[in-house]
């Protein structure tokens, strides 16, 4: 091998051995983005962990605390309250006469007593600012006696829903007892009618159009919203 030849194999190997540091840089400067990209989503992934474990232990301090104050009054109103926060009025037969959404006089009678001691477990301290929205759900039947389809029978009980939460409203609001929380009411009570979209169905799968006709109470609290929000900050 000539001197020429020589040089030439030194310069290469020289160009090799630049690029052989540049890639062990590059590898180190990865492997150090994705340390710390693990370790932010190990941290958020804490913080959402302990988001849901405190919203957990506030639902289940709601439910006892409603439990507890309704427990006596719930099978002479034909109600029920699940674990999730939904306070669920069931007969219809005080609901409201069939096809029709004005509030029947012992519905009224059963809203005046209920909804104030309702709110005034709700609007506590350890749970006033946690509470996002405070629903009032109205649900019916798939059936309606002389709709043409089951796509109007659908429609017809939606307009039948709505108007029927609408009303439930208006009464909430008129109630004595809720006047000092009426603005606080505009801000988080709201009216959602369903129609058939959640009938009830037995253990075998078959519609309870009896229990699916009803009036429910739920309580959103505003923990998916803090999840949401910690998402969007690990995502930036």
């Amino acid at each position: 091998m000539n001197e020429n030849e020589l040089e030439q194999l030194k310069e290469q190997e020289g160009h090799w051995v630049a690029v052989s540091d540049l890639m062990a840089g590059l590898m180190m400067v990865f492997m150090l983005i994705s340390i710390v990209f693990m370790v932010n989503v190990e941290t958020e992934r804490n913080r959402i962990q302990d988001v849901a474990i405190l919203y957990d232990h506030l639902r289940q301090k709601l439910y006892q605390d409603l439990n507890e104050e309704f427990k006596d009054d719930m099978p002479r109103w034909g109600a029920e309250l699940s674990k999730d926060l939904t306070f669920r009025f069931n007969n219809s037969e005080i609901l409201f006469d069939k096809g029709e959404a004005v509030l029947k006089n012992q519905f009224k009678d059963i809203l005046s007593e209920f909804f104030p001691r309702y709110m005034k477990i709700i609007t506590r301290p350890e749970y006033y600012e946690d509470i996002l929205e405070v629903r009032i759900e109205g649900h019916t039947s798939t059936g309606w006696f002389g709709a043409s389809s089951a796509d109007d029978a659908y429609i017809r009980n939606m307009n039948l829903s709505q108007a029927r939460t609408r009303s439930t409203l208006g009464f909430l609001m008129s109630l004595p007892d809720v006047k000092e929380n009426k603005e606080w009411l505009k801000q988080y009570l709201t009216a959602n009618g369903l129609s058939s979209a959640k009938v009830i169905r037995d253990e075998n799968g078959n519609e309870d159009q009896e229990r699916s006709r009803r009036v429910e109470f739920k309580l959103r609290t505003d923990a998916d919203s803090r999840i949401a929000t910690i998402l969007q900050s690990a995502l930036k």
